[in-house]
C-alpha cells in the first residue's frame, strides 16, 4: 500500500532550497523530496546497525604503534 504524505507549514527558506535542489537535479519537487526522505530513512537504519555492533576498547597509542610497525615492514 502506498501512502500519500502531505507536509504543511514548510518554512519558505526550506521550500525554496528544496525547489532549487530539485531543479538542479532535473526532478519534480515531489520526486526529489521522496528521494531525500528515502535516504534519510536508510541512514536511520544504519545508525541502529552501528549501535548493534560490539564495541572494542582499543588504546590509540597501541594502534599507532602497530601502524608504524606495519609501515616499517613494507
Amino acid at each position: 500500500m502506498r501512502l500519500t504524505l502531505y507536509i504543511r507549514y514548510v518554512p519558505d527558506d526550506i521550500a525554496e532550497r528544496l525547489e532549487r535542489l530539485a531543479s538542479r537535479a532535473g526532478l519534480p519537487l515531489s520526486t526529489f523530496a521522496l528521494q531525500e526522505l528515502s535516504e534519510s530513512a536508510r541512514r536511520a537504519d544504519n545508525a541502529e546497525l552501528l549501535q548493534a555492533l560490539p564495541s572494542f576498547e582499543i588504546d590509540p597509542a597501541e594502534l599507532l604503534e602497530v601502524l608504524r610497525q606495519s609501515r616499517a615492514e613494507h
